[in-house]
């Protein structure tokens, strides 16, 4: 019984780990590298795809399961166990996804035209996404379900994107029974969008995710203030303002941020909003079909007979040609993906608006290593975008408490929920961050455990395993106790029987040893119920 890292360990993207037990393969998340470990993808898997019995997925994000395509194109052939939005989520990102990757390759290939090398393939196309949507099965939160023989799972809600979910995952081989906890993405405590993730009691690991693990991020009220403030300036520099944004969570976030700014007059009305992606257009739909997963906020304004994420001025652009033409636009808010820079229209658009002064860009979410979001964020003057070098001299923002992790101390008030003494394994984090929070749950008196892909951890019965057999050792004495007295009673019946029917005793002479038989028997009874 064992659980290999396989990814996401000592960076944010890639999640996928394989546990293996009862002589079943079960993964959990199999996601695609991004940022600096890109071309990691491109790797054959480590494991057999056709080995591999299930798959356990805590999301939608890419980066925990842009690779199950991939896996079911090399011969993955089990299921992929996901809550409802979650597998409503999926078909967008990932045809989403085939589609960039159809066109990287198209690209490449011309490229490689010009000095005589092979044409360039994408890792997976929509007939292998097709093929991955059947393997599919939804599961409702806090359902328990048997996902393959001695190995069970309970999905609860982790507040980080709609569908989102940690996962408890309980292991029996032969005598041993060991319970692992998955974090998958955890949400900040006091959400704006989603609602609070779940608290978890008892596990022997937690393999939990480190993305802020080394910072604190503002409150709602300091983070919607800096978004205002820095909307407001941008609005009247003249120019455009770009926001590159995630299409899930963070799209309708901001859509919902900027109709409180409406509603306030803090912005005029007949400022043109692109939301320049149809992937955030189609997840929005989502969101809107469960807004019984959404937060009280959310739900109180959607009581008052509002719209959450329809400000006015609000146009969805459909086609590219539709998106080209907003550069011709001098002063507007643009939504567009992808959240990183790393593809979709928000490249086109930085291309066309990078070297404006008067143009603001605003970050709002994670910039991976290796990401043009990241090279803009730490100061590069020129960046090279869609092929060409551009002077950057728009103005930059970042604004990190839109952020749907947790940070810092939602972490450790998370980690700190468990009732047991389990070993934290920190994953999902750069190592900054992860080496931070584990040197604070340390602090904490709390055991930690930082792998490295590749690495992989016996498990062995800890925590909740012990505080289960202290239980079972009570039970067997109690037990034990029980046959024991039962027999004394049975003895003690025995005797009152024979010295009735012998005419040996009176009732009251035998009084004492009724008496006895009587409190025993109300002894043992007490017993059994503990």
């Amino acid at each position: 019984m064992n659980i290999k890292f396989l990814g996401a360990a000592g960076e944010v993207t890639g999640s996928a780990y394989l546990i293996e037990c009862a002589g079943k393969k079960l993964l959990v998340d199999c996601g695609m590298y991004q940022g600096k470990s890109e071309k990691d993808n491109s790797i054959p898997f480590p494991v057999l795809p056709y080995a591999i019995d299930a798959i356990l997925l805590t999301h939608a994000h890419m980066d925990h399961s842009g690779r199950i395509p991939l896996l079911v194109k090399n011969g993955f052939k089990g299921k992929v166990w996901v809550t409802t939005p979650t597998r409503e989520l999926i078909p967008i990102l990932w045809y989403d996804c085939a589609n960039l990757m159809r066109e990287d390759a198209i690209w490449e290939t011309r490229k490689n035209s010009r000095k005589g090398l092979e044409a360039a393939m994408p890792l997976y196309d929509e007939n292998d996404v097709d093929n991955a949507i059947k393997k599919l099965s939804s599961i409702s939160y806090d359902e328990n379900i048997e996902v393959l023989p001695g190995i069970s799972a309970r999905y609860r809600d982790a507040g980080h994107i709609i569908g989102s979910a940690m996962l408890e995952v309980t292991l029996n081989e032969g005598e041993k029974t060991v319970k692992l906890a998955f974090s998958g993405d955890i949400g900040p405590m006091k959400t704006v969008m989603e609602r609070s993730p779940a608290i978890l009691s008892s596990a022997d690991y937690v393999i939990m995710e480190s993305t802020y693990g080394d910072r604190l991020h503002k409150s709602n009220d300091e983070t919607r203030q800096e978004f205002q403030d820095v909307l407001c300036k941008a609005i009247n520099s003249g120019g455009k303002v770009l926001i590159p944004s995630f299409a899930v969570d963070r799209a309708q976030r901001l859509l919902y941020e900027i109709c409180l700014m409406q509603d306030a007059n803090l912005i005029p009305k007949n400022i043109p909003i692109y939301f320049d992606s149809p992937m955030a257009a189609k997840t929005t739909a989502i969101y809107k079909a469960h807004k019984d997963l959404l937060s009280t906020e959310i739900q109180n304004y959607i009581t008052d007979d509002k719209e959450p994420f329809s400000p006015e001025g609000l146009e969805v652009v459909a086609s590219a040609e539709e998106s080209q033409k907003i550069n011709d636009v001098k002063c507007a808010i643009v939504i567009a993906g992808s959240g990183m820079c790393n593809g979709g229209r928000i490249v086109h658009h930085l291309k066309h608006g990078l070297y404006e002064k008067k143009n603001q860009v605003i970050f709002v979410g994670y910039q991976a290593q290796g990401t043009l979001g990241r090279r803009l964020v730490d100061g590069q003057k020129i960046v090279r975008v869609a092929g060409e070098e551009v002077r950057v001299e728009a103005g930059l923002h970042t604004i990190n408490g839109f952020s749907a992790h947790g940070d810092q101390n939602d972490l450790i008030n998370w980690a700190e929920s468990f009732m047991t003494d389990p070993t934290y394994v920190i994953v999902h984090g750069e190592p900054g961050a992860s080496t931070t929070l584990s040197e604070k749950l340390k602090t904490a008196g709390k055991k930690t455990f930082i792998p490295k892909r590749g690495d992989v951890l016996e498990l062995v019965n800890s925590g909740v395993q012990s505080v289960i057999e202290q239980h079972r050792v009570i039970e067997r004495k109690l037990e034990s106790d029980a046959r024991t007295a039962l027999r004394d009673i049975a003895k003690m019946a025995a005797i009152i029987e024979e010295s009735f029917t012998e005419g040996q005793s009176d009732i009251e002479s035998l009084m004492p040893l009724i008496l006895s038989t009587r409190t025993l028997l109300e002894t043992t009874k007490i017993n059994m119920k503990k």
